[in-house]
């Protein structure tokens, strides 16, 4: 009943603003729907998946945590958490930690128990070394929950800061992790199917879809890739 209304509700939304209610025919189109990943219609198809992954693992959010440009998924998913951190190459307000994760002399040492790295990697030239890092600042025991796009557009926000540079599969990403965190250490789950995928690209919100549409997997069109890497104990 609440998903029902809140749909309705939705297209209600678009009928009496500027944003026109989705023609699948737009399909069609060389255009895309949207050129923002679809956030003014709505939830971007990506976000979806990246919060079915730390919902189902929000038991391993706690203790100190850190997380990449804000703590939006720390408060929306912490439990039992102790202190909430924010990485940042560039100093900005929130950040309260400023550092490369491709560079060691830049990280603290055995300090989270948890790190949250959503979308983070495809815009880090040198990935491998920032997982390096990020094994780096972990404790003993800590574990990292990261995402990455495989099926996606190109960002131009990030193009004109730090660039744009990888779209990962399983394969590749799995090996990246393993070879820093180990074999045993690392567990890589994907999300999405052809239509996702394609709804994603043109720009298409959470909302203009079902559920059970966005909840099929057809792992030969991953949208998105989670990992999961816990630093062994001593």
């Amino acid at each position: 009943m609440i998903v029902k209304l809140t749909k309705t509700l939705f297209f209600y939304f678009l009928k009496y603003t500027k944003l026109s209610r989705l023609q699948w025919h737009d399909l069609r189109d060389v255009k895309p729907v949207s050129r923002s990943f679809g956030i003014e219609r709505g939830k971007p198809i990506d976000r979806f998946y990246i919060e079915k992954f730390l919902g189902a693992n929000k038991h391993l959010i706690k203790g100190k945590v850190l997380e990449v440009g804000e703590t939006r998924y720390i408060k929306q998913f912490g439990t039992g958490v102790e202190s909430a951190d924010v990485l940042h190459v560039e100093k900005r307000m929130n950040a309260t930690l400023v550092a490369d994760l491709t560079k060691l002399d830049t990280l603290p040492q055995n300090k989270f128990d948890c790190f949250i790295a959503t979308q983070v990697l495809n815009f880090i030239f040198d990935f491998q070394k920032a997982i390096e890092g990020s094994y780096y600042l972990l404790r003993p025991g800590g574990v990292m929950l990261a995402t990455v796009a495989c099926i996606s557009r190109i960002s131009p926000y990030d193009v004109v800061r730090w660039g744009h540079f990888w779209g990962f599969y399983p394969q590749g990403i799995e090996r990246a992790f393993k070879n820093v965190f180990g074999e045993a250490n690392v567990t890589v789950q994907v999300y999405g199917n052809s239509l996702s995928a394609i709804c994603f690209i043109k720009g298409i919100a959470v909302e203009e879809l079902k559920v059970e549409e966005l909840d099929y997997l057809d792992a030969d069109y991953p949208v998105s890739i989670s990992i999961i890497a816990r630093k062994p104990s001593v």
